[in-house]
């Protein structure tokens, strides 16, 4: 069970709860350690006196605000005496409509939970209310020094706190990026059709699962690759721009080959479906035949696998079936965690 990361009361008029702010997210990057070249010795950061060139402890360093001429010296303690009460209290200021926030201000996402059983039923009262309102709670509140503009908003079941950027924050992209269209540009009446039917034809309901890391995938694929003397396969080089003068061609290409390309998917699918059933004959007349356990089931399973044909398939083909099949964590899986998933599928559906 997960620890709380800040715990104070949250109130909206004269109700309050105690509540506990846990982590939402997790990040699974594959994390490296810095080394000497030519050595295995790592490098390290370690807070060091810029004048002596000692090590400090952290329990000497304070914090010191550069006033130009000399630093403004701040004791932990004295940031936590200025808002005793703010770090502690999570106070509901009103409510606003969900699709008033522009969502450039949504910053990072927490869960929300009641501090005990004691108070599940105001909790799920405030939450109950701000689903059928489609409404968030919108409060200030500090955390780690620092002061936090959130959205307090249900989302199937729990209250979940998004922190959000503060209006200052926010940066004028008119003269952040350079070089943008302005009123004088316009496009074609006949090609903003054929971008409009590329939009519709590429048209997909959102599903997150049928999205995963796969740059972790090949970072993972080069790490092991090292380790057995082995190289990888180099990515294809990036797309080049696009042609102002080729734009029709290439709007109307696009739109034959996403056209093609779900005709192909859906053949798949389709025949996919069709094929489980012999591939599950298969199956259970291989391991019939070679029997159960020791190296007979063994190799029974070899060769089911081989008749399946899902040990010849890519991983992207994998988890194309993986994904017809609605196989829970398969964004996550490695490919021959997909083919054992795609098999124990196919016996149970069996």
């Amino acid at each position: 069970m997960a620890r709380p990361i800040w715990t104070g009361v949250l109130s909206f008029g004269l109700v309050s709860i105690p509540v506990g702010l846990y982590t939402a997210t997790s990040a699974h990057t594959l994390r490296f350690h810095q080394l000497q070249r030519g050595t295995s010795d790592r490098i390290r950061n370690r807070r060091v006196n810029e004048r002596t060139g000692e090590e400090v402890e952290l329990d000497d360093i304070v914090k010191g605000f550069d006033a130009g001429d000399a630093y403004v010296l701040v004791e932990p303690d004295e940031l936590d005496e200025i808002a005793p009460g703010r770090s502690k209290a999570l106070e509901i200021n009103g409510f606003v409509d969900l699709d008033a926030i522009d969502p450039i201000f949504f910053d990072r996402t927490y869960y929300l939970g009641p501090k005990s059983k004691d108070y599940a039923k105001v909790y799920a009262l405030l939450e109950r209310a701000l689903a059928k309102s489609n409404r968030a709670g919108v409060a200030t509140f500090v955390m780690r020094g620092r002061e936090y503009l959130v959205a307090l908003k249900s989302e199937e079941g729990i209250l979940t706190l998004h922190t959000l950027h503060w209006a200052d924050e926010i940066r004028d992209p008119r003269e952040e990026v350079p070089d943008l269209p302005g009123s004088r540009v316009s496009a074609g009446a006949k090609e903003m059709r054929m971008a409009e039917q590329l939009i519709d034809t590429l048209a997909m309901d959102w599903d997150p699962e049928e999205f995963h890391d796969t740059y972790r995938d090949k970072v993972a694929d080069l790490i092991k690759a090292k380790q057995a003397g082995e190289t990888v396969e180099k990515a294809e080089p990036a797309a080049e721009a696009t042609n102002v003068i080729d734009l029709t061609e290439a709007l109307r290409a696009s739109v034959e080959r996403a056209r093609a390309k779900g005709k192909q998917s859906k053949g798949k699918q389709s025949k996919g479906e069709q094929s489980k059933g012999e591939e599950r004959k298969q199956r259970t007349g291989e391991q019939s035949r070679q029997g159960k356990g020791g190296k007979q089931g063994r190799t029974g399973r070899r060769q089911g696998r081989k008749e399946s044909g899902l040990s010849e398939l890519t991983k992207a083909e994998l988890y194309e079936r993986a994904s017809a099949a609605g196989i829970p964590g398969r964004s996550g899986m490695k490919r021959d965690e997909l083919i054992k998933a795609l098999e124990q599928a196919g016996r149970q559906a069996a």
